[in-house]
């Protein structure tokens, strides 16, 4: 089982606006300071549960501007706020050894009701970001993000693995075929081209329902994924598919946090499914073709574009939980 109460920070300087130092749960250490400054950025993480390292592994971060491309370059993993977690503790579980670099930005969450003009714009914002910081691998842990700006991410990054994440209908479609399969996912997500080629790809054999739901992403970013809130809006949204459907497809990285809920509202029998374990499979089969693989003492920052230290905790805490399940 995945340890992550073991994850130890000891030194992390120079984030925006925040990133926690945490000793054993203690996440009152924290200091802050302009992320992206010219000087080089050194971090010293470890968490022994995940590696079997015996000590503290020291890092030194590449200038902005400077491209690495070596091993020790981070794993870089962007979502919309905190649903990215949900894909991040499935990288860290197959590549405990990486360096992961975590960049939530809540301050602009939810992507899912915005235009696809401005997705693509706060997505490169923050790429651009992350990419000043020495990385070798980028995993868009946001499906609202790679519908809208994969493509040109690739085209822009030619020299990164870029990865994105898709509804796993694909999975759901051979698992239940000509089955019944709803597909939870952002207005936006639901509404885009590569949606659609999906729905006309995997639609013809299975009988597919576009199941939006606003304000879930809300309540994940509050820290509420399952709460009485979240069953009020679970069955408000679900029950007229209780009980109706074979699967459903979380097409939102924020989605698992509310799987509790949404199994409450749909009924047991209704498998959920999600692309996180997909997503973690290709960034660790990329990295390994392109000889990029590392097996270190593992490091993880989590920053975040919300001032203060409450989202950096929940951060953790939705880690934590997904340690658990």
């Amino acid at each position: 089982m995945l340890s992550v109460l073991t994850i130890i920070t000891t030194k992390v300087l120079r984030y925006n606006p925040s990133v926690t130092s945490l000793r054993t749960g203690d996440s009152s250490l924290y200091t802050r300071e302009p992320w992206g400054a010219a000087a080089p950025v050194h971090e010293t993480v470890m968490y022994p549960m995940l590696s079997g390292c015996g000590g503290i592994v020291t890092k030194k971060q590449s200038k902005p501007g400077e491209t690495m491309n070596t091993k020790k370059d981070y794993i870089a993993v962007f979502d919309s706020g905190v649903g990215g977690i949900s894909v991040l503790r499935h990288l860290l579980r197959r590549m405990p050894g990486e360096r992961f670099l975590y960049y939530g930005d809540s301050a602009n969450a939810p992507y899912g009701t915005r235009s696809r003009e401005e997705v693509k714009k706060l997505t490169f914002s923050a790429v651009e970001t992350l990419m000043e910081q020495g990385i070798k691998a980028l995993v868009v842990a946001c499906n609202t993000a790679t519908s809208a700006a994969i493509a040109d991410l690739r085209q822009a990054y030619p020299d990164t693995i870029v990865i994105g994440i898709e509804p796993a209908l694909k999975l759901a479609a051979e698992r239940f075929p000509g089955g019944r399969i709803g597909v939870m996912a952002t207005p936006m997500t639901l509404r885009e081209e590569k949606f659609e080629a999906l729905l006309h790809r995997y639609g013809e054999t299975s009988r597919v329902y576009k199941l939006p739901a606003p304000g879930l992403v809300e309540l994940v970013e509050s820290g509420r994924g399952d709460s009485p809130q979240m069953d009020t809006l679970m069955e408000t949204l679900l029950s007229p598919y209780r009980g109706q459907l074979d699967a459903v497809v979380l097409g939102c990285t924020h989605y698992p946090f509310a799987a509790a809920a949404i199994s409450r509202a749909l009924g047991e029998k209704t498998l959920l499914l999600d692309g996180g374990e997909g997503t973690a499979r290709e960034t660790q089969r990329r990295l390994a073709s392109a000889g990029l693989l590392e097996e270190g003492c593992g490091e993880l920052v989590i920053r975040n574009s919300l001032p203060g230290q409450e989202i950096i905790d929940l951060s953790y805490a939705l880690l934590k939980q997904g340690s658990e399940a």
